[in-house]
């Protein structure tokens, strides 16, 4: 079964070329291709990675065409069975690819595969599995009471907290940071949607894949580290409206006839994304 690997790079050279030193020891012994789409990086990147990596396909963007376009412009290039969008701010460990690509073989209704996640410092990251954020679900995240009983499958459906993280199961929301998607299936829903620039593009993908009548599966056998947040400066004000933009773009695409719904929705949004700026202007340094 081959693999084709797509990463989309912005002014993180040295993660990057971390993650694929990574990759290529991931691969041997496996038929695998490796993309790399470059967002209009001013970093060198380059003129580090191209030398390093002389068996990567680089694609180098004159400006930065957002996440979702960059891996979409090199989808009709690929040739896998598969192919694993993959943030460029992790390290994978060398069993991961055989592991995944195994279970999707073993798995028919398999649509997407997510693996556990942890941080720099070894620390689980909960948005290796998420719920789709409904009405719900994304108020007792916002107000905190997804922590206080972090293993209800009502107040912490947000992180399906009620799943344990050493276990594999079928979850609802995987992480753009690793999703392994076989060939057919991303051909069907015909990649991300470009109207997400940067967050929401994964939850999107999950929740279209999942009206298919496929299964998004959370794969607890292998775990990568993610230092998420390298590429992004999440105390920013860029920050704050791109992801809550993102929100609204899904709230407004797929709750567009549920009314009350969408209302209730983007109402919570907006007071998230003023709770977020309040924070920002206060701690700010």
């Amino acid at each position: 079964m081959k693999l084709s690997i797509i990463i989309v790079n912005y002014n993180v050279k040295q993660m990057l070329a971390t993650c694929l030193e990574s990759v290529m020891q991931a691969s041997k012994h496996l038929d695998v291709e490796v993309f790399v789409v470059d967002n209009a990086s001013t970093d060198g990147s380059r003129e580090l990675l191209e030398p390093l990596f002389p068996n990567v396909h680089f694609k180098w963007n004159i400006k930065n065409v957002g996440f979702a376009k960059a891996n979409n412009s090199v989808l009709n290039q690929i040739s896998g069975d598969a192919v694993l969008f993959l943030n460029p701010d992790t390290i994978v460990p060398e069993d991961c690819f055989t592991k995944c690509l195994v279970f999707i073989q073993n798995h028919a209704d398999c649509g997407a595969l997510g693996v556990r996640m942890v941080n720099g410092n070894g620390v689980y990251l909960k948005e290796s599995k998420r719920g789709f954020p409904s009405p719900m679900t994304s108020f007792w995240k916002m107000i905190g009471f997804y922590a206080l009983f972090p293993t209800s499958s009502f107040f912490a459906k947000y992180y399906e907290g009620h799943l344990s993280e050493n276990e594999t199961n079928k979850v609802e929301v995987l992480s753009g940071a690793f999703m392994m998607i076989p060939l057919r299936i991303i051909q069907k829903v015909k990649g991300f949607d470009e109207d997400f620039f940067m967050y929401g593009e994964d939850i999107d993908l999950s929740y279209r894949i999942s009206r298919l009548g496929f299964s998004n599966y959370y794969f607890a056998e292998t775990t990568i580290i993610h230092f998420k947040g390298e590429s992004t400066q999440k105390k920013s004000s860029t920050y704050t409206n791109q992801f809550y933009g993102a929100m609204e773009i899904f709230v407004k695409k797929h709750y567009a006839n549920q009314l009350f719904t969408k209302w209730c929705m983007l109402t919570g949004i907006q007071v998230g994304k003023f709770i977020a700026t309040i924070k920002r202007l206060l701690f700010v340094r």
